[in-house]
Parts: C-alpha cells; sequence; structure tokens
C-alpha cells in the first residue's frame, strides 16, 4: 500500500460519532465550561488525526515510531483531554457508582495503565495485534483509551491535595519511562512486523525502533512533568499562603 494512502477508518466510526454523542448528552445535563468543550474536542480530533490519516497507512504498514505515535495519541492524549473535558458535577455524578470509584482510585488507575502499556508491548502480543488490525488492534487501542481516561482521572476530577496529585504524576512518569528508553537501547530490532516491514524515507529498522522509544521518552517527559509542575507550583503556593497565614495569627 502507499505510504500517503488515506485508510478506511470505518473503527472511528464506532468511538468517535458515540463518544460525541455522548458528550453532547452530558453536556446538556450538566453544562462544562468552553475550555472544557475545546479540551474534548481536541481528544476527538487526535482520534481522528491518529486513525483516519495516512498516519494510520504508515504505522500499519512501514514504522514503528508511527505507530508509537498512536500509542502515545490514545493511551495519553486523547484520553486526557476527554476526561478533562467533562464537567466537574458530571463526574461527580459518575462517581456514584462504585466501579468508577474504584476504577479511578489512584493505585487502582495507574497500575493498571501501566500493565495496559506494558502487556501490549510484549513482542510477541505487539506482533500478533498488527497482525490483526481488525480485531486485536482495534482491542489493544480501546484497552489504551480505557486505561488513560482512568489513569487522568485522580488528576483530574480526583479529591486529593495538589501534593497527591504532584507524586501521582511524578510517578506515572518514573514507572512508564523504562519503555521507551528500553526500545531506545535495545540493540536489535524487538518486533518482527516492523523488522520485516518495508522501509520508507531511508530510515533502518534499528533507527525506526530507537526513534519511536526516544520520541515515547521525551513525549511522556514533556507532558508529565509539564503537569506535575502545574500541580507541584499550586502545591507549594498553598502551603506558603497557610504558612504565612499561620504566621500572622500566632
Amino acid at each position: 500500500m502507499h505510504p500517503y494512502a488515506w485508510p478506511h477508518a470505518w473503527g472511528l466510526l464506532f468511538v468517535v460519532p458515540p463518544l460525541v454523542g455522548a458528550y453532547v448528552v452530558a453536556a446538556r445535563l450538566y453544562p462544562p465550561s468552553r475550555v472544557r468543550i475545546a479540551a474534548f474536542s481536541a481528544s476527538q480530533v487526535l482520534l481522528v488525526v491518529a486513525f483516519a490519516t495516512p498516519l494510520e497507512t504508515i504505522a500499519l504498514h512501514y514504522l514503528l515510531s508511527a505507530h508509537l505515535l498512536q500509542n502515545v495519541v490514545v493511551a495519553e492524549w486523547a484520553p486526557g483531554l476527554a476526561v478533562f473535558g467533562l464537567a466537574p458535577a458530571f463526574a461527580r455524578e459518575l462517581e456514584r457508582y462504585a466501579p468508577v470509584r474504584a476504577l479511578t482510585q489512584p493505585l487502582v488507575a495507574l497500575p493498571l495503565w501501566l500493565g495496559t502499556y506494558f502487556a501490549w508491548h510484549i513482542p510477541w502480543i505487539y506482533d500478533r495485534a498488527l497482525e490483526n488490525p481488525r480485531t486485536v488492534l482495534h482491542l489493544e487501542h480501546t484497552t489504551y483509551f480505557v486505561a488513560g481516561a482512568l489513569m487522568w482521572w485522580p488528576v483530574v476530577h480526583g479529591r486529593w491535595s495538589d501534593g497527591v496529585k504532584a507524586v501521582y504524576l511524578f510517578a506515572a512518569f518514573v514507572l512508564a519511562s523504562p519503555l521507551g528508553l528500553l526500545l531506545a537501547l535495545l540493540p536489535r530490532p524487538a518486533y518482527a512486523f516492523y523488522a520485516h516491514a518495508p522501509r520508507l524515507w531511508g530510515i533502518g529498522r534499528l533507527l525506526d525502533q530507537q526513534i519511536a522509544g526516544l520520541t515515547m521518552a521525551v513525549e511522556q517527559a514533556v507532558v508529565f512533568f509539564a503537569v506535575f509542575a502545574v500541580y507541584l507550583q499550586r502545591f507549594l503556593r498553598r502551603e506558603s499562603i497557610a504558612g504565612a497565614f499561620s504566621e500572622t495569627h500566632r
């Protein structure tokens, strides 16, 4: 297949329209702010760009780095923006259900996300998914999105302090980063599917894997540390205000 061919992304019809429809219904009952609406809209645009453009063709037939970029979108960026797009009142309503409360606990959500990420990158599972793009690969991307939404929930809608959220984000980065670094440092291709795939733009098999691993590691460093810095700054500011308040009332 030509690397710049636009794919028939029929699978998105079972994802984006239902998500948008559900969001519209929820927004009528629990109106979100314009910023949250923009965030949710961006999450859906990212899904379309990742799976309904030539990026999908390149990921399925040529480059591991393109597929890993898709994984980052569907496991981190899109679910994070979608969760942020929910109105806090609607999030509180969802948390009335015991399964939602249980799955969005930090000590549950983070291990689920990490387990999903690492399990799908086991070489024989990774290759099997790519060999079955209409079934196993769809399952992979679905679990990525769900696990990503659960992972971001304690940060966006959790009732924990900013300090706890900062620690949570730091732990997420530290525990997830070895995967990208490992891919970048391996001396040989890890995935048979891409080892036998046609080359594109003169990028060799090992260089492709190194680019993929470094992309994942750098992306996680930027995203998680940026959000970590926000919550750490908020925590330190509140601690400073609380300290000043206590000093004035001694």
